[in-house]
């Protein structure tokens, strides 16, 4: 296939959690050391025990997340699924919680993504569905439990660097869910600002066809007035 043909899909949003990492245990492990490893982990990073770490709080919910999947037999059987399939394709498994600097990591990454492909022929809806799954309803609930607005500015930031080559219907759910982000008014301002810019664009490209057609009827008129 020729490179100028080729059209840049966007990995997938397939993101597979290393749950037995998670709980510093080994795959396959049996029911009782999951249970085991569970009770240690939650003993040391429970909130009651950490009163205002919001690190140890995101901790806690990660180790409480991977103990009902792998203490589930119905929803370990579909994680075992996607562990397997992620791994058959090559994605990477991760153990990170959700705080300000692992989604900074992830954002980063996404930009320098990107910022590598031709933006004619990338796959727009899939970037789109990757970063509404980025920035899902509890990851940014997550972030403000932080109160780390300098984090939030580099990562809204950089998500509206992204989001800029998006067209104006797919922008709109993205920069909605980065205005739930604590920020500053001047971030605010610039997330209007590509907005405008993006609905602007988005105007003239309707506009456009209405145009070349009103100029290819007025160059035919004149060439039918001057043959006349």
């Amino acid at each position: 296939m020729s490179p100028f043909s080729r059209t840049y899909y966007f990995p997938p949003a397939l993101q597979v959690k290393d749950y037995y990492s998670i709980l510093e245990i080994q795959p396959g492990a049996g029911s009782d050391d999951i249970k085991k490893a569970f009770r240690r982990l939650a003993h040391q990073f429970h909130p009651d025990k950490n009163s205002g770490d919001p690190y140890a709080k995101a901790r806690f919910t990660l180790i409480k997340e991977a103990y009902e999947v792998l203490n589930n037999p119905v929803r370990k059987e579909h994680y075992l699924q996607q562990r397997w399939y992620a791994q058959s394709i090559g994605k990477r498994i991760k153990q990170d919680a959700i705080t300000p600097v692992n989604v900074l990591k992830q954002v980063l990454e996404l930009d320098r993504y990107v910022s590598r492909l031709d933006t004619h022929r990338m796959d727009h809806r899939g970037l789109s569905a990757y970063m509404q799954n980025l920035l899902a309803d509890s990851t940014v609930k997550t972030l403000n439990s932080f109160n780390e607005p300098d984090i939030n500015k580099d990562i809204i930031l950089l998500c509206l660097r992204c989001a800029r080559i998006l067209p104006y219907q797919l922008m709109l759910s993205i920069t909605s869910q980065l205005k739930k982000l604590n920020q500053n008014e001047t971030t605010v301002r610039k997330i209007d600002h590509l907005l405008r810019h993006s609905r602007r664009m988005h105007s003239w490209e309707k506009q456009k066809i209405w145009i070349v057609i009103a100029i290819v009827i007025f160059i035919c008129l004149g060439i039918f007035l001057m043959s006349r």
